[in-house]
């Protein structure tokens, strides 16, 4: 690289990240919120069935609250200004 030339501001090291160096790396941000959503609204779907005990519906109940808390908490931290 030539000094006139600016170094780009976010790289990934391959000896950080091996798969760096022969491909695209980054996330899915947008596509992980889908998913997200997606499995809560699966979790509440689920309660409807022949189970007979409640120890699964408490199971569903939470793991659809929690993913959607977190859900929650990741739209406010991208909207506010101290995110990372």
């Amino acid at each position: 690289m030539a000094s006139s030339e600016k170094a780009p501001a976010h790289t990934v090291s391959p000896q950080d990240e091996p798969s760096a160096e022969w491909g695209w790396h980054g996330s899915f941000p947008k596509g992980t919120r889908i998913a997200g959503w997606f499995t809560a609204f699966a979790m509440f779907i689920m309660l409807i069935g022949n189970h007979t005990g409640r120890t699964e519906d408490l199971w569903l109940i939470g793991t659809g609250t929690g993913l959607i808390i977190l859900l929650v908490i990741d739209q406010i931290r991208r909207r506010t200004s101290w995110r990372r």
